[in-house]
């Protein structure tokens, strides 16, 4: 089983394997290209950042990290989805720096979130909301971190915070009211 495969060899990288981390590469490149291009998929057409160079710098990022403790593949898919957030929001931040305030990269919000699908939100503005909601509330951080970035179900979402799938559905509600809030304020 792959899953099992992916943990074990986490836990042998974790332990200072260093053949782990070539075992690993291969079984989870796919799953990291898909977290690259669901978020690609949400930003403003013509964005000139692929998949494939977000899997790369992010892959980099994570096999650089010192000392990984790895607890299990939700783990390691947490992790890697808020490294392709930071480069994200870090590429908009350049971007618009550039551009001297325009062009900031913007987020289509789909279904998932049950919110209509023709609004948007502006990246570095979810971020900061993010980071703002991240100190009065991390568990609701991360419950929107791995819903909207990762594009985890509410299982997967509770199994990988170890909590249960009615205060992920709790959280849930209440975090997307809250950012809601803040966007529309800022």
């Amino acid at each position: 089983m792959v899953t099992g495969e992916i943990t074990g060899l986490l836990r042998a990288w974790s332990n200072g394997d260093p053949s782990a981390i070539e075992q690993l590469a291969p079984l989870v490149y796919a799953e990291l290209r898909k977290l690259a291009h669901r978020q690609l998929r949400r930003e403003r057409q013509g964005h000139t950042l692929e998949s494939t160079a977000l899997v790369h710098e992010a892959y980099v990022k994570l096999v650089g990290q010192k000392d990984p403790n790895w607890q299990d593949r939700c783990h390691f898919f947490a992790v890697s989805c808020r490294i392709i957030r930071r480069i994200l929001v870090d590429y908009a931040r350049a971007s618009q720096r550039q551009k001297r305030g325009g062009g900031a990269v913007r987020l289509a919000l789909e279904e998932n979130i049950d919110l209509p699908a023709q609004k948007s939100l502006d990246l570095i503005a979810l971020d900061d909301a993010l980071r703002d909601l991240e100190k009065l509330d991390p568990q609701q951080s991360r419950v929107v971190e791995l819903r909207f970035f990762a594009g985890l179900s509410v299982e997967e979402t509770a199994e990988a915070l170890h909590i249960s799938r009615a205060t992920v559905n709790r959280d849930w509600v209440t975090a997307r009211a809250w950012l809601l809030r803040e966007i529309r304020r800022a």
